[in-house]
């Protein structure tokens, strides 16, 4: 699956200055696994591009975990309610691996895209692709079988799968752990 950024490379690579002023804004952070990188019910300051590792997104309901993002090597992942509305977030942020990251401070961006408005229309982008993203994750839940997103998860993403807890891949898929097992095993 190409990431956001893979799909931009071209745009950060004919714009020199744009890849400079995102350098100059991201800071190199390591975390180690199973910290909490954001807790729910704090405004969400920061975005992650991952340079090593996995990482997701999750929230309770009813004493369960429920995990409804994961994010690898060169994607970003934030709690994206709160990074952009700038209220309380309900979602918490977690590293699965020990994880490298290059963190951007909401601030920064803002600064960014304030004094240059030409970088608004990498913002655009990105934000066009995290629609994207949720469309197909909304249609995935609402339109498809168990099986089928399973399949559909596989496919996009089948590092997951050695890399990340059953229970945590059951929980995104929507699925008990009896049926994911099921459903993993035809």
């Amino acid at each position: 699956m190409n990431t956001f950024f893979e799909q931009n490379a071209t745009l950060l690579l004919e714009n020199p200055e744009l890849a400079e002023a995102f350098q100059k804004i991201m800071i190199l952070q390591k975390f180690s696994k199973n910290s909490i990188l954001h807790e729910s019910g704090k405004v969400c300051d920061y975005m992650y591009i991952i340079t090593s590792g996995v990482a997701r997104v999750f929230y309770y309901k009813e004493d369960k975990d429920i995990t409804c993002y994961f994010a690898a090597e060169q994607e970003t992942v934030t709690c994206i309610d709160s990074f952009i509305q700038r209220k309380k977030s309900k979602y918490n942020l977690e590293a699965l691996e020990d994880l490298e990251v290059l963190r951007i401070a909401h601030s920064d961006l803002d600064n960014l895209f304030e004094s240059h408005p030409k970088y608004e229309h990498f913002g655009r982008l990105f934000l066009q692709q995290l629609y994207i993203d949720l469309v197909e994750r909304i249609d995935d839940l609402l339109l498809k079988t168990a099986q089928e997103r399973y399949e559909t998860l596989l496919e996009k993403k089948p590092h997951l799968f050695q890399r990340v807890a059953s229970k945590h891949i059951a929980s995104f898929l929507g699925m008990t752990a009896e049926t994911f097992s099921r459903v993993r095993g035809k």
